[in-house]
Order: C-alpha cells, then structure tokens, then sequence
C-alpha cells in the first residue's frame, strides 16, 4: 500500500464558533497515525485565546450511553478515539447570533469538533467501548460557571440513534434527565 495522507481540515458548522475538524492521518500498510493536535497547525483554525490545553479526559462508554449536554466555562476539542458516536451540540451563548441552534456531528477517529465555551456538548456512543477524549483549555473544578440541558428535550430536534430510556441508569444519568430544557433555560414559558 502507498502511504496516503490526509491534510487537516476544517469547517465551520450553524453554531456560530463551532468548528468541525478533520486530523491529520498518514496511513500506510502498518496502520494510521492521527494527529490529534499540533499547536502550529491549529493556529489558524481555533481562536488566538486558547493557549496550553489544561486537562485532558477521556470517557469510555456502552453502546447507547448518552452523556451531556454540558457547557462549562471552558473552550473544548473533543473527538472519538476508539468506536463512534453522535455529537451534539446546542449554543446557549445569551449573546450569541446563534443562540439555540443545534448541530450534530457523526464522531469517528479523525473527526473533531472544537466546542466554544458557552455551548452545550453531547453525545451518544453508537457502539461498545467508545472512546470519547476531550481537550480543555480550563480545569474543572466544582461549582465552576456553566450550564446544562436535558438530551431528552423534543424541542432541539435531535434524532438520537439509540432510543433513550431516561429511566436507564446505565444509559442517561439522573442529573442530564432532570436538567433544564433549552426554553427553561432561556426563561422562556
């Protein structure tokens, strides 16, 4: 097999600042290499005020499992490093042209998807053992400023892969269940 080579790319998506990622991938007989980041290539594609990245997770999850949608006070890359999944994305920026717009991103090794502080991110693991990393610019710390919404709210249009059971402990968690929809957060009736 020739060595192929994938050039990173970049496009911008309906959240305003949300910016989906294609890697860098050298393949060749032995396999694939994925650059999940490098300073001076991201230069140019994610804003001048991210700097280091200060904490770096990574989840492990079971097909159907549903995490988020978390918009902590930080800026966010996040990509799948093993399996695949639905990403999910809402804006709940107050003064955002975007505000409640919703993106979904299918999420596979080599697809990233840069998350502006502000914006609510998701997803669904569409198989066994997927791996989800997430890059962040600020360490966590509880009681930091953020904001959450319920997966489960009809009115963000998503089309879950995986029915949800909200009552599924082993799929959603109580505290996404029971968090606020997007026209409960924006104190709308």
């Amino acid at each position: 097999m020739e060595t192929k080579i994938e050039p990173l790319a970049q496009k911008d998506s309906k959240i305003d600042g949300l910016k989906v990622i294609s890697a860098k991938m050298v393949t060749d007989d032995r396999g694939t290499v994925r650059e999940l980041y490098r300073g001076s290539s991201y230069a140019d594609i994610l804003p001048e005020t991210i700097g280091a990245w200060r904490q770096i997770n990574l989840t492990r999850s079971k097909r159907g499992a549903v995490r988020g949608l978390h918009g902590e006070a930080m800026d966010k890359l996040v990509t799948v490093a093993y399996g695949s999944a639905l990403g999910v994305y809402v804006d709940t920026r107050p003064n955002s042209k975007t505000l409640g717009a919703v993106a979904t991103v299918p999420l596979k090794p080599g697809v990233q998807v840069f998350v502006p502080q502000g914006v609510c991110n998701g997803f669904q693991a569409l198989e066994d053992g997927t791996e989800y990393l997430y890059f962040f610019d600020n360490e966590w710390v509880k009681g930091m400023a953020g904001t959450a919404l319920t997966p489960l709210d009809p009115a963000l249009g998503v089309d879950w892969p995986i029915a949800i059971d909200p009552s599924d402990r082993e799929q959603l968690s109580e505290k996404d269940s029971k968090a606020p929809t997007l026209k409960e957060l924006l104190g709308q009736n």
